[in-house]
């Protein structure tokens, strides 16, 4: 096992770690502070997909914390980022601007006539003609891609993954999760930090999608007790994080 001591990047979930709504979890603000004036790139890496990195931005400086957006990387990115690689321009879209923003800046068009794809994102907008609109053209042939399988998110509020329950019962087809814990999404991290995964810590709070996505990719992975995963939840899960914490404060890594 890698000592922290060696880490040359850090991959660092949002909600949970660093936030609950907008404030600060304790420890936050310092360590933030020690990874701006640090050597170690790192990114904030977010499941949820609403936001674009200038409105992560300002959901920290209204907390106190001034980060450039360059650093934060969502959900919604990486799945701009895999269907750029995909054959078809044209989508169907349940989401909202953090979404649409990141398709159109690949070219996308949106519409609802013969798409190449249906995307679900999150939204508070849902309602039953997007179920039934999704589900009809998913069955006549667009593929299914969603950002992220959270079924809640971090205020108990329904997830991406609760969206796509109804469609997936009706078409009986699974979407393409692009979100932790999907290998795509930690490659894409990598990439923009343009690190190696041996060399990279994750730290996040949730054992079903932070820490599971760390492992499979390799790197070393910090579970913080601030959020979803309490130290009494460890025995469900037949893998184990590298390190514990009660808090990111309380993470060394300088």
């Amino acid at each position: 096992m890698t000592s922290l001591s060696l880490i040359k990047a850090i991959i660092c979930d949002m909600d949970g770690v660093i936030l609950r709504d907008h404030h600060l979890l304790p420890g936050a603000k310092e360590f933030i502070e020690n990874l701006l004036k640090g050597p170690i790139p790192f990114v904030f890496l977010t499941n949820y997909p609403s936001q674009t990195p200038s409105e992560q931005k300002h959901r920290l400086g209204i907390s106190g914390v001034h980060v450039p957006e360059e650093h934060f990387y969502t959900s919604a990115m990486a799945t701009a980022a895999f269907l750029e690689n995909q054959t078809g321009r044209t989508a169907y879209v349940i989401g909202e601007s953090g979404l649409t923003h990141e398709l159109y800046k690949i070219g996308f068009t949106l519409t609802d006539v013969e798409p190449d794809f249906v995307i679900v994102g999150e939204t508070r907008a849902y309602n039953w003609d997007m179920i039934y609109k999704a589900s009809k053209l998913i069955n006549q042939g667009s593929r299914f891609i969603a950002t992220n399988p959270d079924v809640v998110g971090p205020d108990g509020s329904p997830s991406c993954g609760s969206l796509c329950a109804p469609i997936e019962r009706i078409t009986k087809k699974a979407p393409f999760y692009i979100g932790k814990p999907n290998p795509w999404m930690m490659r894409a991290a990598l990439k923009k930090l343009q690190a190696h995964s041996e060399d990279t810590v994750i730290i996040g709070d949730n054992m079903s999608t932070d820490i599971v996505a760390g492992i499979q990719a390799g790197m070393q992975t910090i579970l913080v007790l601030t959020g979803v995963t309490k130290e009494e939840d460890l025995i469900q899960y037949p893998f184990r994080p590298h390190h514990i914490f009660p808090c990111v404060g309380d993470i060394d890594l300088f």
